[in-house]
């Protein structure tokens, strides 16, 4: 197949090279013309996934239209901000064969999109079974070293999620299928906003009873708001829900969780993100995830605090507290 990744960063290079050695031509698109240079000279991603090489086969560019021509599979790997912008420099007659797979975990800011919707949005040509999505537990420091991983393909089209399922899977990439796009975008993107929790928690210096309340109950939350906008319940406990906020709370590679340690420590969220060369997905998400349970009308207390503590500088400690002492509940999932 002839695919192209959109997106250069750590993740979008990690796919590229899968994808090369499954077998695939692969071009690999970068919207920085100086970096662009730098990748082909230096076929290593110093500044996003250092120490791994890219393969000379793959083809680097700058050209956009150049990147989406005649292409099977574009898999779309800009943070989801900024994706929209990068689709409408897109033309629809260079895309209308191919299938665009994203990649990005968040919700639009200003639209309260998923990804799967603001594609449609900007190309409303665009079939159901030209869209899809691939998500769940896979930081791109080990997938790049071929560390076992599984991780779901969805689209609403069946036969799509199986193309892409099939374009992916390999030894140690494990793929399954899933026809709900809509839970697998919502649990890839509100898991962020928990991860951002759970760092805050290590960052203020509770226990292991604290993080795991957070995690849990941020996977009934995330179901709750989720199942309220038309996703299936049985999907946040799999690989994009459940699966994926266990390895982003935990794991030494994860952004989101990151900015939480480092805000539960005391630095202040600017701070913290002009000390980061990548995007850390759940910041902004914390916005859309709370515009859409008020929207929805959905409780959703967790993603509520940290949205505060982001943005309104609530002392952690205090919303911790608040979380705690909230009215007596009946346990629900």
């Amino acid at each position: 197949m002839k695919i192209s990744v959109l997106g250069a960063g750590g993740w979008g290079t990690t796919l590229g090279i899968l994808l090369h050695y499954n077998g695939h031509q692969v071009t690999l698109w970068e919207y920085k013309k100086n970096y662009v240079k730098e990748l082909i000279k230096k076929r290593i991603n110093t500044l996003y996934l250092p120490g791994v090489k890219i393969p000379e086969e793959i083809q680097i560019t700058h050209d956009l239209k150049e990147s989406v021509h005649q292409k099977n599979l574009i898999i779309l790997s800009v943070p989801s901000q900024f994706l929209r912008s990068v689709i409408e420099d897109v033309s629809y007659s260079e895309i209308k064969n191919s299938i665009l797979v994203s990649v990005a975990k968040g919700i639009e800011n200003k639209h309260l999109m998923t990804m799967s919707q603001m594609l449609k949005d900007v190309h409303p040509n665009l079939s159901d079974e030209q869209i899809g999505v691939l998500s769940g537990p896979s930081h791109a420091e080990e997938v790049s070293k071929r560390i076992p991983t599984a991780v779901v393909a969805a689209s609403t089209e069946h036969e799509t999620s199986k193309s892409i399922q099939a374009a992916f899977m390999n030894s140690y990439f494990r793929v399954y299928s899933s026809t709900d796009i809509l839970g697998v975008e919502l649990g890839g993107a509100f898991k962020n906003v928990i991860a951002i929790g759970a760092g805050i928690i290590d960052g203020a210096g509770f226990g292991d009873n604290t993080k795991a309340a957070i995690m849990t109950r941020g996977v009934t939350e995330i179901s709750r708001l989720g199942q309220a906008m038309g996703a299936r319940p049985e999907t946040f406990a799999g690989l994009s829900g459940m699966g994926d906020l266990i390895v982003t709370c935990m794991s030494k590679h994860s952004r989101n969780r990151y900015v939480g340690e480092q805000i539960g420590k005391g630095k202040k969220l600017k701070e913290v993100l002009k000390s980061m060369d990548m995007v850390a997905e759940g910041v902004e998400t914390s916005r859309s995830a709370s515009k859409l349970a008020e929207k929805n009308d959905v409780e959703t207390p967790i993603t509520t605090e940290v949205y505060k503590i982001l943005f309104e500088d609530k002392d952690p400690v205090k919303a911790t507290t608040d979380l705690m002492t909230r009215d007596m509940k009946t346990e629900r999932h």
